[in-house]
């Protein structure tokens, strides 16, 4: 058993958000859902919390009304193997109102914020080559999307 949980509050949209995130990722699923009985009026029915994984990854979502919106403070981190995993992730997570930010960073429809970072990356900004380390990062910090060719291409100068 996973000891540590995230857990995310989240509104009405809850059975939407969690649905989008688990058929995002592969090896993911919905394993539990509660809903509201009748100590709540107006909420009988409605989902209270969804038991979650992504990546086999746990996570909870508790509908707890709009009081506590998602901030920046905050991500989930994708490590993708290649630009071509970044691109299909990046395209579904700001589709229908997702937008994107700076640095591999975006937020989806639901407004929480993720990080979709190639592997490349932190080999490239970290490189043994100084020089080329310090251009790669330069070249990521004028980036919404990570594009790993541009990158590669700054590092190599």
């Amino acid at each position: 058993m996973q000891k540590i949980v995230t857990s995310f509050w989240m509104a009405d949209w809850i059975e939407e958000a969690v649905t989008f995130y688990v058929s995002l990722f592969q090896d993911s699923k919905i394993t539990d859902v509660s809903r509201y009985g009748d100590a709540m009026p107006g909420m009988k029915g409605k989902v209270l919390a969804m038991n979650f994984e992504l990546e086999g990854q746990r996570y909870i979502a508790i509908n707890g009304g709009p009081g506590f919106p998602f901030t920046e403070a905050i991500s989930v981190f994708v490590n993708c193997e290649d630009q071509s995993e970044v691109d299909g992730y990046w395209a579904a997570l700001t589709a229908n109102g997702g937008s994107e930010s700076q640095c591999g960073w975006l937020k989806d429809r639901f407004g929480l914020s993720w990080q979709i970072i190639p592997k490349a990356l932190p080999r490239l900004i970290g490189g043994p080559d100084k020089a080329g380390a310090q251009r790669a990062m330069q070249a990521m910090l004028k980036m919404k999307k990570i594009d790993v060719a541009a990158l590669e291409n700054a590092y190599a100068g």
